[in-house]
């Protein structure tokens, strides 16, 4: 099992000026531990259950941007990005940027949306769900033409939503075929079946069971369009108390208690548990997670 961390939430001591120095450790911490990942949220309020919305939250290209240049071997990604926030070109140029500034260790993570009033607050469009996914599957055809060869295709789209004249993509990305692409959410209608067709991840919520059910889902869709089904790597964000009561879970857990819920995810089927705690700005929660937990479920040999 590999193992992603996402910060979430940047409501720490001594305030705005001490969120860049308290980010720099925090990534630096976890990229050392070992983790595979460490992702932000696409959010430009903080969402209901970590906090009010005025509590701190950072633009997370920007962010990444920040991140990539204190850490050396973690891939970084948004956990994951609102497709409506940016245009696809940005969301391609953007990706490969990151991609190329770090070495080849980003992602490009995508979904539907959700957050109506961060967007009607902030001015962003705010379209149906049928055209939010519409304008996901042309993001992310735009994204494989832009990634193919050298420089992309340079050849002209015309989507449901979108049009462009030449996707034209240099520097191409280090990571190849592309930057890898990850698609959030649990749909098994539209999000899974583009899943299927597009992403080289797909990160999921919920009990073990719920997950068994989505990745039999996943793999009919995966069947239907010809996909080896275990080209897809199979992500769930998972929160977790390490110390105090969060918004989640009303008591801490010890180290064996997440070592075996973690354990009946990977028997579910998950390959990555991207980690979510309120407690990640306190040294000593990626010290316990990288000591007490990682080790007993890591992949062999790694």
């Amino acid at each position: 099992m590999k193992f992603g961390l996402q910060v979430y939430s940047f409501t720490w001591p001594h305030g705005p000026q001490a969120i860049g120095p308290t980010l720099a450790r925090v990534v630096r911490s976890a990229d050392d531990a070992g983790f595979d990942s460490i992702w932000v949220m696409d959010h430009f309020w903080q969402i209901g259950a970590p906090g009010s919305e005025t509590q701190p939250m950072l633009e997370g290209w920007t962010a990444l941007g920040f991140m990539a240049a204190h850490t050396q071997r973690a891939r970084l990604g948004l956990m994951v990005g609102g497709v409506h926030y940016r245009n696809p070109g940005l969301w391609v140029k953007a990706a490969t940027t990151l991609d190329v500034l770090s070495g080849g260790r980003a992602w490009l993570g995508l979904g539907a949306g959700w957050n109506q009033a961060e967007s009607m607050g902030l001015g962003f469009s705010f379209p149906e769900i049928k055209t939010r996914f519409e304008m996901l599957e042309d993001t992310l055809e735009i994204a494989h033409r832009m990634f193919e060869g050298e420089r992309g295709t340079e050849s002209s789209f015309e989507g449901r939503q979108f049009t462009a004249e030449r996707l034209l993509n240099v520097p191409q990305s280090i990571s190849r075929p592309r930057v890898p692409i990850m698609i959030g959410g649990g749909g098994e209608k539209k999000t899974l079946r583009l899943v299927a067709r597009y992403a080289d991840a797909s990160n999921l919520f919920g009990d073990p069971d719920v997950l068994r059910h989505k990745y039999r889902i996943l793999a009919e869709h995966c069947e239907a369009v010809g996909r080896p089904y275990d080209e897809i790597e199979r992500t769930t964000l998972q929160s977790v108390s390490l110390f105090a009561p969060n918004a989640w879970r009303n008591t801490p857990e010890t180290a064996d208690q997440l070592v075996d819920r973690f354990g009946r995810l990977g028997d579910a089927g998950v390959q990555q548990v991207i980690i979510n705690t309120a407690d990640v700005h306190d040294p000593d929660a990626i010290a316990l997670l990288a000591t007490e937990v990682m080790p007993q479920l890591a992949e062999p040999g790694s």
